[in-house]
């Protein structure tokens, strides 16, 4: 059963000097309790708008959302104290400690000034920030503000907890680290919703994916079964001459169950096979009997990227930006093209 609900979601911007924007346009969303769902996709794909309807900051147009059974929109005031956000930017007062800042949020939670501290000293333990809880938060990494974001989510020990784009910026050990955190909240039992342009990212975490594009859901599934969804293995090769590739497409429409296709370069050449193992074997002897030198040859499964381009029609984004100042740049500049036009 769903934790998390919402079904027709729909939500349109209409920017000054600029046509209509459909962030949202009919989305469907189920998420189970005590999972991680991440939603994946471009820039200007929904994923933020989604995650502002769920966590009351908008209405949308129509359509209906539910948290436990609750009404997002009938009963804010009942969802707000259930779930734990941090956005695409560290929402910290810099000014302030380490410590201080979840102090404050305890405060402002009404936990009172002895849980409030008390907590504060709990999350600093768990984020490794021991070190750094007397400094003012403006002279803090980037992985740190984050960490001290993420955990200022967590004062209130939140059933549900919204990550918008939480690792954008970091390096890859502050990535990492934060995997880590992700996967130890989730083994606790918190429903976490993510959304990420990390394709590596929703492989490593997610116990399911929404596909999100032009405001709907458009696949979903375990990453399992989206790159089952687009095909078996596929077997690839690559060339040390590049006038083999004649002869090597030939070979590979043989034995493999696809059109061959070939990189710019001649080189790299790969094909769909449903038995890949027994059919590189065919291939490799093939190669050999012909001639055909190597640098190297090999199976592999469909990724995520497949999956992504296959269902989209592009490749996914590793920038974060804010998804509605996206799309309204864009219509904004079509707007003026028009105008100039006229």
């Amino acid at each position: 059963m769903s934790f998390i609900e919402a079904r027709g979601l729909t939500k349109t911007y209409t920017p000054r000097g600029a046509g209509p924007v459909h962030a949202l346009d009919g989305l469907d969303l189920e998420v189970p309790k005590g999972t991680v769902t991440a939603l994946l996709g471009p820039n200007g794909a929904g994923k933020t708008t989604t995650v502002k309807v769920l966590t009351t900051l908008i209405e949308p147009d129509s359509g209906t959302a539910s948290i436990g059974d609750i009404d997002v929109l009938e009963h804010p005031d009942r969802i707000r104290p259930m779930i734990g956000v941090s956005g695409q930017y560290a929402a910290v007062d810099e000014n302030l400690t380490g410590f201080e800042n979840l102090d404050m949020v305890g405060r402002l939670y009404h936990l009172g000034a002895k849980r409030s501290r008390a907590r504060a000293k709990e999350l600093i333990d768990l984020f490794d920030l021991s070190e750094a809880q007397n400094r003012p938060v403006k002279g803090f990494s980037g992985g740190m503000r984050r960490r001290i974001d993420l955990a200022g989510a967590l004062v209130t020990r939140p059933e549900v907890l919204f990550l918008d784009e939480p690792t954008t910026g970091l390096d890859p050990r502050g990535r990492l680290g934060m995997w880590d955190i992700i996967t130890t909240l989730a083994g606790e039992g918190t429903t976490v919703l993510l959304t990420t342009q990390y394709l590596e990212e929703a492989d490593q975490l997610a116990d399911s994916i929404s596909v999100i594009d032009d405001g709907k859901v458009i696949a979903k599934g375990t990453s399992d079964e989206l790159k089952a969804s687009i095909g078996g293995q596929r077997i690839e090769i690559n060339l040390v001459e590049v006038g083999d590739s004649e002869i090597a497409i030939e070979i590979l429409r043989r034995f493999g169950h696809s059109e061959p296709t070939v990189t710019a370069d001649g080189r790299q050449l790969t094909v769909k096979a449903e038995d890949a193992p027994v059919a590189l074997q065919a291939v490799l002897a093939e190669f050999g009997a012909r001639g055909i030198r190597l640098y190297d040859a090999g199976m592999r499964r469909p990724t995520l990227d497949d999956v992504f381009l296959r269902l989209t029609g592009h490749m996914a984004s590793d920038e974060a930006a804010q998804e509605e100042g996206t799309a309204a740049k864009k219509s904004a500049r079509a707007a003026r093209k028009e105008g100039k036009k006229a």
